[in-house]
């Protein structure tokens, strides 16, 4: 049975003084929370660049995955202000956003940007957290179109290694709530599939983002394999509130 992924992205709302010391919280959920201790659960957290040796330090000795929430798509180079794979797979990262709505609205990353940083993680050995969605909100089954494209044109020509999709409606992110739990279904259930027929894959997984919150992982059941959660999770309470949520649904052993 695969773990249930909960992810947590910081992005740039903590300073380190306020990230070293949500680390240690986690560190704490990481030692004592049942489910993260078995595997049963799968708990990444993504913190700034600057933050991400302390945060490996703090979990020393968990299961909780530190991840980065960029990476530049050459693995070496005269690119001042970038971090390549190398340098974080050297320290230790499991994970990397790719493609997030805000590097490609505020950034102007292109679907030909993603994919190249795409293979860049996974030629390091890192699960890209592969970020997509549509921009409006439409019939889900033109959004599971759009997002389909999207994931195919992410990895048509990507090495081969574990993604994990986080399935994002534009729409929906730092919006009041999350996408209809039916709309979630239908755009996820197409991923799935079209993921699970993509060769070299194994292990691969589709969580949803955008507003994600307590009780949805409980209303979404097996029809997800985890969320990504933004500022809900930065309360410690709340995001063990969540795990517990991913420990039942881990536990039921109804997921395919």
């Amino acid at each position: 049975m695969p773990p249930v992924t909960v992810g947590v992205s910081l992005k740039m709302y903590f300073g380190h003084a306020r990230a070293r010391s949500w680390f240690g919280r986690v560190a704490e959920l990481g030692r004592s929370h049942e489910s993260v201790t078995s595997g049963a659960v799968e708990l990444f957290i993504i913190p700034s660049f600057v933050s991400i040796p302390a945060a490996l330090d703090a979990v020393a000795g968990t299961r909780v995955i530190v991840g980065a929430q960029d990476l530049f798509w050459e693995d070496d180079g005269a690119y001042t202000g970038e971090v390549s794979g190398v340098e974080l797979a050297e320290l230790g990262v499991g994970v990397v956003e790719v493609g997030h709505a805000e590097r490609r609205r505020i950034f102007g990353e292109t679907e030909l940007v993603v994919a190249d940083k795409a293979a860049a993680a996974l030629r390091n050995g890192i699960a890209p957290v592969l970020c997509i969605g549509e921009i409006e909100r439409v019939a889900p089954d033109a959004a599971a179109d759009e997002v389909v494209r999207q994931l195919e044109s992410a990895l048509a020509d990507a090495p081969t290694g574990r993604v994990i999709v986080a399935y994002e409606p534009v729409w929906a992110i730092g919006a009041a709530e999350p996408a209809d739990a039916d709309h979630i279904r239908i755009v996820c259930a197409r991923l799935r599939r079209v993921l699970a027929s993509l060769d070299g894959r194994d292990g691969s997984s589709v969580i949803y983002g955008g507003s994600a919150g307590p009780g949805l992982l409980t209303d979404l059941g097996s029809d997800v394999d985890g969320v990504f959660l933004g500022r809900f999770a930065h309360d410690p309470e709340a995001l063990a509130s969540v795990l517990d949520e991913a420990a039942e649904l881990a536990q039921s052993g109804v997921r395919s």
